[in-house]
């Protein structure tokens, strides 16, 4: 197939490994004196969106900085628990850049873009450096030199880790960069600010309107260019780990606006959550996929055994990940080990009261571990419960927080009895098509970080969520956005009461008014459940052609009612939470149907998207290399209608294989 010649990846010319490394040396830059003059729009104060904020404001650029909480410490990013990837081999376990490289490839199923991959894993290693240089405290071993562990889809550790806590440790030290340029006046930061369109001006991103939270009002802001670190869209089924304000809306007005939306349908879903108690709950809580590391899956080996964990023997346990898959185990991607979970699950060996859950155990790790103190100490006949209570000590240095979080929710106490997880939605791999630079299809508009298509294919290994947000911020955009800005240094600000604008803001304030005054009899939520469990249902873990299809008509049916019948309280120009919601949840009710049409098209199973109708006689995902080998790029037509446009995905450097764990 021939890429689409709207579609340009502006991939540089040369061998794999030296393409970033020639980009660099021959990008056009900006001088310091005109940095000074050119502004820059940063939406989303992440991992993605503060390190490329504090950079940018580093170099000399004019930012401004917008987020939707009360403060940049907030983000979404702070809920990452297990890690960050890096090929620093300090492990001496034979792990390098192009390994990275090839596993990151390979745990996409073959669906990513080559150049980006490895240009992600030559600065994974600077990534480290830098967040220890702003005193990230990642966990060392006794010497002194950094610890790592390891992650799903690898036989190695990769994985630096500040106990089960990392995300929030590496926004703490991206957001003491960002403030540090507020302070010195080059970011102006604007808290409690959503962005609500992107504003063309001559076919150009040249600012956006964003709606103060408090008050109301709706703004208008210039900047030579605007950079999209919002995140990702997996709020669209109601019920994920995502923070409950993670939205789309501004990748999707962004995508309205002509920036092309790339693989809608990759939905990762992560093995290891806290299964659902109820209808009640409107968010789920993850389990680090750390835990993994020293946890035993299983399920017993008798179809509805209502005996608890401590009564089932060894020989009647089905430690299936294991079985199943010997050369990973426990440890094999994502995307595998939530189909797994699911189908044993399905077929009747689910625990717990709604048979939705499987055991990750720490029994056999705890005694290893004891076993290991005990010899330090030179205690050579340790009892089992001297060996229990010393083990518990080393498992709770690594993971404790994790513990008591799970104890505080569940009431259970995971020391002691095994946890019951089950798989939820978590991080989507779909985003806005960027090229080789990160920009869209539209000129002068970035996305970064999780709010991109580009690194991670069909299927996201853990830990390399933070990679991607801090390599794009620190290391990719301070050299890509040169690229465009320095055929900009001539372009003056353009006044913010320009037709542009104005135009802009009145179509924004439209929407808000015809919102308000529906006055239906149905709340936000109720409309967002709904959609979310017609996602889960018919787009989630499996898919298939005729439940897409339908899936298709009935957000078409859901989406008419919404905009009839939703119920807003208060007032547009006031602090309204509910008006949030329900511009998200309009923007989310179109991104759904976008989602199910891109499933519908794609005829084969990989990663994080599972066609029942394609799958191998084990069960495995069904790749179509001839026919899918490329990114779907979809530009917005209309109302329900959307173009496609294909991105062929060439692999010069790896040979695409059956992905196999085994």
């Amino acid at each position: 197939m021939a890429t689409s010649p709207r579609l340009d990846a502006k991939i540089p010319d040369g061998q794999l490994s030296e393409k970033w490394t020639k980009f660099r040396s021959t990008v056009p830059l900006v001088n310091p004196a005109n940095k000074r003059n050119i502004e820059i729009i940063v939406v989303g104060t992440g991992l993605a969106g503060a390190s490329a904020a504090a950079s940018l404001a580093e170099m000399g650029y004019k930012v401004k900085a917008f987020c939707f909480q009360d403060s940049p410490r907030r983000a979404h990013s702070i809920a990452a628990q297990g890690g960050v990837n890096a090929a620093k081999n300090y492990q001496n376990d034979g792990d390098s850049v192009y390994r990275l490289f090839y596993d990151t490839i390979k745990g996409g199923d073959y669906r990513a873009r080559e150049a980006n991959v490895h240009r992600l894993s030559e600065v994974s290693g600077s990534i480290i450096d830098q967040c220890v240089a702003q005193g990230v405290p990642f966990a060392r071993e006794y010497g002194g030199l950094l610890s790592n562990r390891s992650f799903g889809g690898t036989q190695v550790q990769r994985t630096f880790y500040a106990a089960g806590q990392t995300g929030q440790q590496l926004l703490l030290g991206a957001y003491s960069a960002l403030q540090r340029q507020v302070g010195l006046g080059n970011v102006e930061m604007f808290t409690r600010h959503e962005m609500m369109d992107v504003v063309m001006v001559d076919g150009k991103a040249r600012g956006i309107i964003a709606r103060d939270l408090i008050s109301g009002k709706l703004e208008r802001h210039f900047g030579h260019a605007v950079l999209l670190c919002t995140g990702g869209y997996g709020n669209v089924f109601y019920l994920s780990t995502n923070a409950m304000g993670s939205n789309v809306t501004a990748a999707w007005k962004a995508h309205k606006k002509g920036a092309f939306f790339g693989n809608p349908c990759y939905t990762q879903i992560h093995p290891t959550c806290i299964p659902v108690s109820g209808d009640h709950q409107s968010k789920l809580t993850l389990m680090s996929e750390s835990l993994r590391n020293d946890g035993r899956i299983w399920v017993p080996k008798k179809k509805d055994d209502n005996r608890p964990a401590a009564q089932i023997p060894e020989d009647e346990r089905d430690y299936y990940l294991e079985r199943r898959y010997p050369a990973f185990g426990n440890l094999v991607p994502r995307d595998i080990a939530s189909r797994a979970a699911k189908e044993r699950c399905d077929e009747g060996y689910g625990v717990g009261a709604s048979k939705k859950a499987v055991y990750l155990d720490f029994a056999a790790a705890i005694l290893r571990y004891g076993r290991g103190e005990a010899t330090k100490r030179g205690m050579h006949n340790a009892s089992t419960e001297e060996l229990q209570v010393m083990g518990k000590e080393v498992v709770k240095e690594k993971y404790g927080n994790l513990f008591d979080m799970y104890k505080q929710i569940t009431g259970e106490d995971p020391y002691e009895v095994p946890m019951r997880i089950y798989p939820a939605v978590h991080y989507t791999m779909g985003g806005l098509w960027v090229d080789y630079n990160l920009m869209t299809t539209v000129p002068g508009l970035y996305a970064l970080g999780e709010a991109n298509f580009s690194d991670h294919g069909a299927n996201r290994l853990g830990a390399s969520a933070l990679m991607q947000g801090l390599a794009d911020g620190y290391f990719v955009i301070p050299y890509t956005i040169g690229a465009y800005l320095s055929g900009d240094i001539r372009t003056k600000a353009i006044p913010t009461d320009a037709p542009e604008f104005v135009a802009a803001e009145k179509a924004v304030q439209d929407t808000i008014d015809q919102l308000m005054s529906i006055k239906g009899t149905k709340s936000v939520d109720y409309y967002h459940k709904k959609l979310g469990l017609i996602m889960w249902d018919k787009c989630g873990m499996a898919r298939n052609e005729a439940g897409l299809k339908e899936a298709i008509e009935e957000i078409k049916a859901l989406r008419k009612e919404f905009w009839s019948n939703v119920r807003i309280p208060g007032d547009a120009n006031e602090f309204n939470p509910e008006l949030e919601k329900a511009a998200r949840v309009a923007d989310f009710l179109e991104l759904g149907e976008l989602m199910c049409i891109d499933a519908l098209n794609r005829n084969e199973s990989c990663g994080g998207h599972f066609r029942e109708e394609y799958q191998t006689e084990e069960g495995e995902a069904k790749r179509d290399d001839e026919n899918y080998a490329y990114v779907a790029a979809w530009e917005y037509k209309g109302d329900s209608d959307y173009e496609l446009h294909k991105e062929e995905l060439v692999y010069e450097n790896i040979k695409i294989a059956q992905r196999s764990y085994k």
